[in-house]
């Protein structure tokens, strides 16, 4: 069992930055990879980054050059640093953690980009 708790979350204006936090407690060792994904109003949830235990990420198209996710192995944490915020990344942000068997879900946290 993989347990995840996010926060960092808020409201910024465009053209803003925030930085979201995931920390993972439990079975940390069987853990693969860890991402964050995204949910706007009536969309599906969808990708935003990842990375895996070598540190090699992946972003999706739309926020490459604004985001950067990273992770700190002795705080068991990954961040999502958003730089350059539009008003379109606008939505509940999951943190992922993915093992062998199973994925694993944060709570997720809100992000409002709005003037």
């Amino acid at each position: 069992q993989v347990q995840l708790v996010e926060s960092g979350g808020g409201l910024v204006q465009p053209g803003g930055s925030l930085r979201l936090s995931c920390t993972a407690s439990g079975s940390i060792d069987s853990i693969l990879y860890m991402g964050w994904y995204r949910q706007a109003p009536g969309k599906r949830r969808d990708l935003v980054a990842t990375i895996t235990r070598d540190k090699t990420t992946r972003y999706t198209d739309s926020v490459k050059g604004r985001f950067t996710i990273s992770g700190d192995s002795a705080k068991n944490t990954v961040y999502l640093q958003m730089d350059s915020l539009k008003p379109e990344d606008t939505a509940v942000y999951y943190c992922e953690a993915s093992t062998r068997s199973e994925d694993y879900w944060g709570q997720g946290t809100q992000v409002a980009v709005s003037s």
